[in-house]
């Protein structure tokens, strides 16, 4: 199961955190823009191809410590094919070098239309008599509000291809309650999709206590993690919000189980920028980003223990 390698590089690295790279191009530093506007001019390709040396040189600063990356597709989408196309060789890159890649995507829809972003993101499309994966992650992001139509599709392509997902359920933006928090039948909107995603999840069971449907529960709201934890010790989380957003390591802590086990903490900002809060040479922004990714590791690592991999469990898929 997908996520069982997730958390088998977060024990090896003992280092619960995913690097965001979330690239606008105003974060890029400034020599590695010169150069590629100097050879492909100040054109969506001269901006994609600065992002990709960007990214690559971060990738090869954190690889040796952070387990994985979560590139925002939003921020490749907005520099058009080019900028497609620089996301899947940053995912390619980031593979090669042995991490672990969840697109945050936050797609959803029905029927084909889900089969299609389900063959996108996690699975392998047919031309002819040949096969390609059209983008390389190991999870995507996804959004629940469709309900389970939205959802079993990604299931299939999970199971046929060890894919995850990552269910919203309550978001770090400070607008999340308006939806979020409403209740339906006394049980808050995001607690009716964290069980929904148990649900889902006995699709896909994992060898280490939780299944490969993970939730999205924010950094920024400490106390809804804590009663998430409690009542579904299954779902592994990825935890955004921490850093630029505001949110500590202590916000965090109960998200980790006993074993150090149960989410991981995204930074974006906080890593890919540190470089200006450093105020260093701005070559030196790959130096920076493992500097921030080495204090973020170590500041959590204090709230959350020695992470040890419990004994595995035969998987048990739910009876047919």
């Amino acid at each position: 199961m997908s996520l069982d390698r997730l958390m088998t590089a977060i024990a090896a690295k003992q280092n619960p955190t995913v690097a965001g790279l979330d690239p606008k191009l105003d974060y890029v530093p400034g020599f590695i823009k010169r150069k590629a506007f100097d050879k492909y001019g100040e054109t969506l390709k001269g901006a994609a191809k600065a992002i990709l040396e960007y990214n690559k040189g971060l990738i090869d600063a954190l690889c040796g410590i952070v387990p994985a990356v979560k590139p925002q597709a939003a921020y490749y989408e907005m520099y058009g094919w080019q900028g497609m196309k620089t996301l899947y060789k940053t995912q390619e890159y980031a593979r090669e070098k042995g991490m672990y890649v969840i697109t945050d995507g936050k797609r959803n829809d029905i029927g084909a239309t889900m089969e299609a972003y389900a063959t996108a993101h996690l699975g392998k499309v047919k031309v002819g008599s040949e096969e390609f994966e059209p983008f390389i992650a190991d999870a995507l992001t996804v959004n629940g509000y469709l309900g389970t139509d939205g959802i079993k599709p990604l299931l299939k392509v999970c199971n046929d291809y060890d894919k995850g997902i990552f269910v919203l359920a309550k978001t770090s933006n400070p607008s999340s309650g308006e939806l979020q928090d409403k209740c339906i039948n006394r049980v808050p909107v995001y607690e009716q999709l964290a069980k929904m995603s148990t649900i889902w999840g006995k699709e896909l069971p994992g060898k280490y206590g939780y299944c490969g449907v993970g939730i999205v529960a924010g950094a920024t709201y400490p106390e809804q993690i804590a009663e998430l934890r409690k009542k579904f010790p299954k779902l592994f989380f990825l935890i955004p919000g921490y850093g630029a957003q505001g949110a500590s390591a202590k916000d965090i802590a109960a998200a980790f189980d006993k074993n150090g086990l149960g989410g991981i903490v995204n930074s974006s900002r906080g890593i890919m920028c540190a470089y200006k809060k450093e105020n260093c040479d701005e070559t030196d922004y790959a130096g920076a980003a493992y500097r921030e990714a080495i204090r973020m590791r170590d500041e959590i690592m204090g709230f959350v223990g020695e992470i040890k991999l419990p004994k595995k469990r035969a998987p048990k898929k739910k009876a047919e």
